[in-house]
């Protein structure tokens, strides 16, 4: 009986230490990152660019894993059904996490389903519109819009988007009837614009940018709290003429609820590393996107300021998908 009950204490011993004996020499096998977008877009960018220099940092190798469709949710819900041990992570974005909840009846997945490891990048919208359009800042297109309720158009990429909810959220605080045209995607939208198919648009910067200084738009502002450091001479929106405009999306990391505390303080100091490295702040930046950082703690509120946020604004527009 003694050599029983002491053969069941070091097991238990065991099953109690090993959590945390993992975390000190984890990782010791490839970490698998989904990104529940398709390969060569911005969230995939992001990730495969900062996937090597992570992988060098954590010693194994960090593959990206392309799990696209249904607006980010059925990779969202790969994840959350995999294993809590670390070695799945998931890049997560604003409208996953933040707009979907109010969007969508039912998610495949629950917030608690995660939890947060780190806070990536900041994506500003830039308001911009056609070079036809003869508004030069954003007091002056605030004064057309209300002399012409219900005309001024804006492209999204699509109903639900973060450029959608921009553009309601622009027109909410500003007390206008803006009319909103939704195309398949940002690259369809800034081609409309262009074309005169509307007069207005809230674009990421990667897309934007290069027509900016083309001169086939015209930038009156930024969607986000401060400047980007992209488009450093152009003020914000709230700067320009609606305090406490404030709209960007964003992109992090989550991990399976239940990876253990020590695991997620890794990949935290990991990550904060690698958004630390000059050349792979240079190359998000050059694309428009802001590197962040910071603690899994300050993630997780940005992520619940957020989901209050958009509640509303989804709201409004009355829009629901099954």
């Amino acid at each position: 009986m003694r050599k029983i009950l002491l053969a069941f204490s070091a097991t238990l011993a065991m099953l109690i230490l090993s959590p945390g004996v993992n975390a000190q020499t984890y990782p010791q096998k490839p970490i698998r990152w989904i990104v529940p977008w398709p390969v060569g877009g911005g969230a995939d960018i992001v990730a495969r660019l900062i996937s090597t220099r992570l992988g060098e940092v954590l010693g194994q190798p960090v593959i990206v894993d392309n799990r696209a469709g249904a607006a980010g949710n059925i990779g969202t819900q790969v994840a959350a059904q995999t294993g809590s041990d670390g070695y799945t992570i998931l890049f997560a974005y604003s409208g996953t996490h933040a707009v979907n909840p109010h969007l969508y009846k039912k998610l495949p997945f629950k917030e608690t389903d995660f939890v947060p490891v780190i806070l990536l990048t900041s994506v500003p919208q830039v308001l911009v519109v056609n070079a036809t359009v003869s508004v030069k800042t954003v007091t002056e297109l605030i004064s057309l819009a209300k002399a012409r309720q219900g005309s001024i158009s804006y492209a999204s990429s699509g109903n639900g988007s973060i450029n959608h909810l921009a553009g309601e959220m622009f027109a909410r605080m500003a007390g206008l009837q803006l009319l909103h045209v939704p195309y398949k995607g940002g690259g369809p939208a800034s081609t409309a614009l262009l074309a005169g198919e509307v007069n207005m648009i809230f674009g990421e910067p990667g897309t934007v940018i290069p027509l900016i200084k083309q001169g086939r738009v015209h930038a009156l502002a930024v969607s986000s709290r401060k400047r980007s450091t992209t488009l450093p001479d152009v003020p914000t929106v709230a700067e320009a003429g609606l305090p406490g405009y404030d709209v960007a999306s964003w992109n992090g990391v989550l991990a399976p609820a239940g990876t253990p505390t020590q695991i997620i303080t890794r990949l935290n100091q990991a990550f904060n590393r690698v958004l630390s490295m000059p050349d792979i702040r240079q190359a998000l930046m050059e694309r428009g996107y802001e590197p962040v950082g910071g603690t899994p703690d300050q993630f997780g509120k940005h992520m619940q300021h957020e989901l209050a946020k958009w509640g509303p604004v989804v709201k409004r527009i009355g829009l629901q998908i099954d």
